[in-house]
């Protein structure tokens, strides 16, 4: 599992959908459907309608992976600290009942305010 209480886990860039929506289709249910997708070097985060899906990839090969579901109907608060002048990176972090915070870190490309908005729609 992906150790999300250690601060900063992901330095998160944009991905096509399609480059990483294939990588969960067996865990996606009927009717939901892949939003967004961010890379980092290995690992990747698919925001689903429902919700977040982190992949920890593993191993040398890196075949062996760790998928952790955190469903949205979980978080009880969020925050959003987008990009600066000199902060480049943007930042999202989210309380999860049952699991505490949980820190994703975006390059300054990266639309978080459209992430805050869209997480806002489900969880309010």
């Amino acid at each position: 599992m992906i150790d999300f209480s250690n601060g900063s886990v992901f330095k998160l860039s944009p991905v096509a959908t399609n480059d990483l929506a294939p990588l969960v289709a067996p865990l996606v249910i009927p009717g939901e459907q892949v939003v967004a997708c961010f890379k980092a070097v290995r690992d990747f985060v698919v925001f689903t309608d429902k919700r977040l899906i982190a992949v920890n990839v593993q191993g040398m090969t890196g075949k062996k992976r760790d998928f952790t579901s955190l469903p949205y109907s979980k978080i009880q608060a969020f925050s959003v600290e987008t990009a600066g002048t000199f902060d480049l990176d943007a930042e999202l972090d989210l309380w999860f009942s049952g699991l505490g915070k949980v820190r994703l870190e975006f390059k300054g490309a990266s639309d978080i305010r459209q992430l805050g908005q869209m997480i806002a729609s489900y969880v309010l």
